[in-house]
């Protein structure tokens, strides 16, 4: 079904959804999905004559693969390798199909698709519910079916759906449809909606339920920059409402605060692991958005921490609960696997002086079992022994920076 006119799209959602379950059972993002995106580090480059080694090309997704696999990014978990906006040819072919750009991505999509899963690794690209893209390539509007058969017979694993050139008010119908054409192409494609960003820049609220419904991921905030005023502004929304995105963050469905950016220009290395460590908190997908062919070793260090990654991948689930904000530092506490467990955040917003000194005592954050817990802080994987409730834990928080430890209940 092509849809030919606006006016009609509701009526003809209608009358599919009444023969269709409305759930999005694919299956997919258990945990929230991890991988690698192109938008941060390469934008929009286009210019493969004259900067052959960043442009968005063929050639740049397969090396990237490449890195995920020798850098051990894949086997600590990273395994989409997505494409942004400004990939695609500047009009559909002659059968209405979408096309990549011919000059740079010269052997197709299916061919990168092959290449990527030859790897071990997955490929995710990018489609707009608009008329255009953000870029102002060819969008999805009225073509939804038939680019979600395309994506199917190219073998990708992973759709981000943008909302530039669309109206708003829209999204509670076209995300869904798309979502439904998606699951009856018969493969496993995870879908990564940009439904309440859309909403949010058209001063319009949301409503998360069918969000949640027909969508694995979904942005809902501006996107990241490379900045640690960026992040904090992301972490103050979801501090502003967490009880709220708490509803609807479990397997199957996460809430998406953008692109990891370790690794990058703007931030330092202490303000990189505060993000990483809020990410995690928030069980966020954790897509990298950077240069594996160029990147510090302290930022890979990072990226790779395997406590960190437990916690953003435990099985549970949770989004954090911030319990606390006091003089720039904010205490979230997020359950964590076995029962009883927890990670914990004391993340410092402040960009002044030599640290905050902090004196706790177990039970304030929750560690309230008499049988004590394993403490082991992340970010130096330093065993701080065994916490009782009682117990005292003394410790430092740098500027801008985020102190995480993960308490595991004993047996």
């Amino acid at each position: 079904m092509l849809f030919k006119s606006r006016k009609w799209l509701p009526v003809c959602l209608i009358l599919l959804l009444a023969e269709i379950v409305l759930s999005l059972e694919n299956g997919l993002a258990r945990t929230p999905p991890m991988g690698w995106l192109t938008w941060t580090r390469f934008g929009c480059n286009t210019d493969c004559e004259n900067d052959p080694n960043y442009c968005l090309s063929e050639k740049l997704i397969m090396q990237m693969a490449d890195q995920m696999v020798s850098g051990g990014y894949l086997e600590a978990g990273y395994e989409y390798v997505c494409i942004d906006d400004c990939w695609l040819a500047g009009e559909r072919d002659i059968f209405h199909k979408l096309q990549p750009d011919k000059t740079r991505f010269p052997r197709g999509m299916k061919y990168l698709a092959d290449y990527v899963h030859s790897k071990g690794l997955k490929l995710g690209i990018y489609e707009d519910f608009g008329t255009k893209t953000c870029a102002g390539f060819p969008g999805s509007e009225f073509y939804m079916e038939l680019d979600a058969q395309t994506f199917a017979e190219w073998g990708i694993d992973l759709l981000k759906f943008d909302t530039c050139h669309s109206d708003a008010h829209d999204n509670k119908y076209g995300y869904p449809a798309m979502s439904i054409y998606l699951n009856q192409t018969g493969r496993p494609i995870l879908f990564s909606c940009e439904w309440p960003y859309g909403e949010l820049q058209q001063n319009l609220p949301s409503d998360y339920a069918p969000v949640r419904q027909y969508c694995n991921i979904w942005r809902n905030y501006w996107d990241v920059e490379d900045s640690f005023n960026s992040v904090k502004s992301i972490v103050d929304i979801y501090g502003k409402n967490n009880s709220l995105f708490q509803k609807f963050t479990g397997p199957g469905g996460f809430f998406d605060p953008d692109m990891i950016l370790a690794g990058g220009f703007g931030m330092s290395h202490y303000q990189q692991r505060a993000q990483m460590a809020m990410w995690a908190m928030f069980s966020a997908p954790l897509f990298m958005s950077n240069d594996l062919r160029d990147i510090p070793a302290e930022a890979k260090s990072l990226l790779l921490n395997p406590l960190l990654i437990a916690v953003d991948q435990d099985p549970f689930g949770i989004m954090a609960t911030k319990l606390w904000e006091f003089n720039n530092l904010q205490l979230w506490v997020k359950p964590i696997s076995p029962q009883g467990s927890a990670a914990v955040v004391f993340f410092n917003t402040y960009n002044f002086g030599s640290g905050t000194p902090v004196s706790v005592q177990a039970d304030s954050f929750g560690l309230t079992d008499q049988r004590g817990y394993n403490v082991t802080e992340v970010f130096t994987n330093n065993y701080l022994g065994i916490l009782k409730p009682s117990s005292v834990l003394k410790f430092r928080v740098n500027p801008t920076d985020a102190y995480m430890i993960v308490c595991k209940l004993l047996a």
